[in-house]
């Protein structure tokens, strides 16, 4: 079995206007369904591509964000079976923003579940932010069903990483976008800022959309306005607006439920766990300047993990959307035909 490349390095940093691969053109869907993993939750999921090729699963991050068409273009269709789905309560999936029997551990039997159903003996990880997060959880959970992993925007889970996005006044995510802390921090009474996570957490559960609705467009509105190194605009150059839409409430209420029970981890399991995936070849993607998950974490996993491909963009943010981050997924793609 071939190799990934390996550069020599343990990171390998990626210039703007260098390795500048597109995206794969679009592809449609050839087949989706809905899958029941317990009496309340039904799981949306979607193939395209190569459905005799190299199955890849796509782990989407929040948790709670859902997928996209997009997300399909990071994979040459003519080689990967390509597997999308939204985990319990985002997207596609119902109840839709809930969080019953909404834990980590239920994700990874999801996963299996869904692996079983379609008929894949084993497939390639790929998941970013949480997503990320995710990938390792299974992987160490089930590592005989892993030909490797792609991550990105490495989020581990810890403490530390959780009170860096919330942030209090001075502190985290709010010393590099400090108007859109105060934007966050708006949405609540002045006596609730020493806890606000909670203070959050209290009114994105609130039944009554008029408590759950502002709270999760601020909410948000707050990590998109960290998420890119350059700000999206729209056509005519103005940045785009920040609006509720569809799926804030599960991304915000799902993730703050996350936050509030420490991702339902063990203090570093992640990292202790990793013995169980050593040697899968793995590629880490993470932007130089990610504000939601900064480098740091990505550097930590990529020491403690001495045979996966480090590969450091520039010139990047959080999102995968943005050019640099983009480039270096597909090629991570592209380099992964090497195995199969």
């Amino acid at each position: 079995m071939a190799a990934l490349e390996n550069t020599g390095s343990p990171a390998r940093p990626q210039a703007r206007g260098g390795d500048d691969r597109p995206l794969f053109p679009p592809v449609d869907a050839t087949t989706s369904g809905m899958l029941a993993v317990d009496k309340l939750h039904v799981l949306y999921w979607e193939q395209s591509g190569n459905l005799k090729g190299t199955p890849v699963v796509f782990l989407h991050g929040g948790p709670g964000a859902g997928t996209a068409p997009a997300y399909r273009r990071f994979f040459d269709p003519a080689r990967y079976r390509i597997i999308l789905f939204d985990q319990r309560g985002a997207g596609r999936s119902t109840p839709e923003a809930d969080i019953t029997n909404n834990t980590t551990q239920h994700l990874i039997t999801d996963l299996e579940a869904l692996r079983r159903h379609l008929g894949v003996e084993r497939w390639l990880v790929f998941g970013g932010s949480w997503g990320s997060t995710l990938a390792l959880a299974y992987g160490e959970a089930h590592p005989e069903r892993c030909i490797g992993f792609i991550l990105r925007g490495i989020f581990l889970f810890t403490d530390a990483e959780v009170d860096w996005f919330i942030g209090a006044p001075g502190h985290g995510m709010g010393r590099f976008f400090p108007e859109a802390h105060r934007a966050f921090l708006s949405a609540l009474p002045e006596h609730e800022h020493d806890d606000v996570l909670n203070a959050y957490y209290r009114r994105l559960i609130d039944p009554d959309a008029e408590v759950h609705k502002p709270a999760a467009a601020a909410w948000c509105a707050y990590e998109n306005a960290c998420s890119r190194l350059i700000p999206a605009t729209t056509k005519s150059g103005r940045a785009e607006p920040d609006a509720f839409y569809a799926g804030a409430l599960a991304m915000a209420r799902i993730e703050a439920h996350y936050m509030v029970n420490r991702g339902f981890l063990a203090p570093d399991q992640l990292i202790a766990g990793l013995p169980a995936i050593a040697k899968h070849p793995t590629v880490i993607v993470q932007g130089r300047y990610d504000m939601v998950c900064p480098i740091a974490t990505a550097d930590r996993l990529a020491r403690a993990w001495p045979n996966a491909q480090y590969r450091v963009v520039a010139d990047a943010g959080h999102s995968s959307m943005e050019p640099g981050i983009r480039a270096a997924l597909v090629r991570a793609t592209e380099d992964f035909k090497l195995l199969t």
